[in-house]
């Protein structure tokens, strides 16, 4: 793809990303990658000590957690993108509200349109973004965000809330849409608000990067912080993860461990919402366009399909697509001999309006599925309020209770 197309910001943030991942031992590198990886190696030094740090403030009530009234679910993970968090947290908030509570969802809304500079003070007294009231999508992705845009669009009932500031968000949601359970979307390491269960999400195919933290690998903070966890989700697993199973109990003896993997559906039409079954890609040659953290994951999976990918074009985390980017890759695709060009339900949102292409545009709708440590999603929630209730957290509706767990 054409350089001009991408901002000199997202080009070096695609060479850091890939100089952090790639293998081999950093004096095989060229001299000044050396140099380059030396100075993210003592700013992650730094960083690691600053996490720490805050993270001992708020075990030693130094800095205050603020509980809500009402139980806090808290989905994260100790490193930065890619763990397939947003189809956990729509599965969680489905099925909490198919069993009757008043979900609502906090996102920070990574990467949202921000306030220009000399209106950021009034953020603090502002409320929270809502793009979703349960009952209508009110804000688009760019001002709420990819991630809640997308949770809003599939969950009708479901409050989806955007703010830095999670506690104010939680609040809000408690007063005005009188939610009696919170999942905290992305609040591993958000320890302003009172979390009752931490459930953290570990990637089969990249669990701790090289073992770094950012910005020289791709942790949050030390993998030995798994600790925290209450559960642990093995995510893109494919069923055969005895060996990081051993090495989560390791670290956290304690947490139950559920393996899942991102199950395909069926392919959506991006502008028309007509519908194919995955089948229909078994030999067909298509071309994918997509700008998430580990593109590689979602072009293996049109291969595993059965589809003959011929094109595929890359960009960073959250792109915000023009609309000539996105009809010269569908045009490109054309040229090839492509019958469609696909991409994720995430880069979808982010696609402008238009009115005819030159081949079908498809995104591919992922769903959750419990491979094992639990018989089911529903299962696996049960024990997740059943530890919260073991904790003493928020208030749970009697109806709701386990009838097995009457306190």
């Amino acid at each position: 793809m054409p350089k001009s197309k991408i901002s000199r910001a997202e080009r070096i943030e695609r060479y850091l990303v890939r100089i952090i991942q790639q293998p081999g031992a950093d004096q095989n590198q060229p001299l000044p990658v050396r140099l380059l990886l030396t100075l993210l190696k003592g700013v992650s030094c730094l960083f690691q000590h600053v996490v720490l740090l805050r993270l001992f403030l708020y075990r030693e009530r130094l800095l205050r957690s603020f509980p809500l009234g009402c139980q806090v679910i808290s989905v994260g993970n100790v490193t930065a993108g890619g763990t397939g968090k947003t189809p956990v947290v729509e599965i969680f908030a489905r099925e909490l509200h198919k069993q009757g509570r008043k979900v609502a969802i906090l996102s920070r809304g990574y990467r949202k349109k921000e306030l220009p500079w000399y209106r950021k003070f009034e953020e603090k007294y502002l409320p929270p973004r809502v793009v979703s009231d349960g009952e209508a999508v009110l804000l688009d992705s760019e001002m709420g965000g990819d991630e809640p845009y997308m949770l809003a669009s599939n969950l009708p009932g479901v409050v989806v809330l955007v703010d830095k500031d999670r506690v104010k968000s939680g609040k809000y949601a408690v007063n005005r849409f009188k939610s009696d359970i919170l999942l905290l979307d992305d609040g591993l390491q958000y320890q302003k608000l009172k979390h009752h269960v931490d459930v953290v999400l570990v990637d089969k195919t990249n669990p701790f990067g090289n073992g770094n933290l950012l910005p020289r690998g791709i942790l949050r903070e030390p993998a030995r912080n798994l600790k925290r966890a209450d559960f642990v989700f093995i995510t893109k697993s494919d069923g055969e993860s005895d060996q990081l199973r051993s090495v989560i109990k390791e670290l956290n003896p304690a947490a139950d461990i559920i393996e899942c993997c991102h199950m395909p559906r069926f392919l959506r039409n991006v502008y028309t919402n007509k519908t194919l079954p995955l089948e229909w890609l078994n030999g067909k040659r298509v071309a994918s366009l997509s700008g998430i953290a580990v593109p590689q994951s979602f072009e293996h999976s049109l291969r595993r399909m059965g589809a003959a990918l011929i094109s595929f074009e890359r960009y960073a985390d959250h792109h915000r697509y023009q609309a000539q980017e996105i009809i010269d890759a569908i045009n490109k695709a054309h040229k090839l001999g492509a019958v469609a060009l696909l991409t994720t339900e995430k880069d979808a949102v982010r696609f402008p309006k238009l009115n005819r292409t030159a081949v079908p545009v498809y995104y591919v709708r992922v769903d959750i599925e419990i491979l094992s440590g639990a018989d089911s999603f529903i299962d696996a929630i049960d024990r997740i309020l059943c530890k919260i209730d073991e904790k003493g957290g928020g208030n749970t509706p009697a109806s709701h209770k386990r009838k097995d767990n009457p306190g």
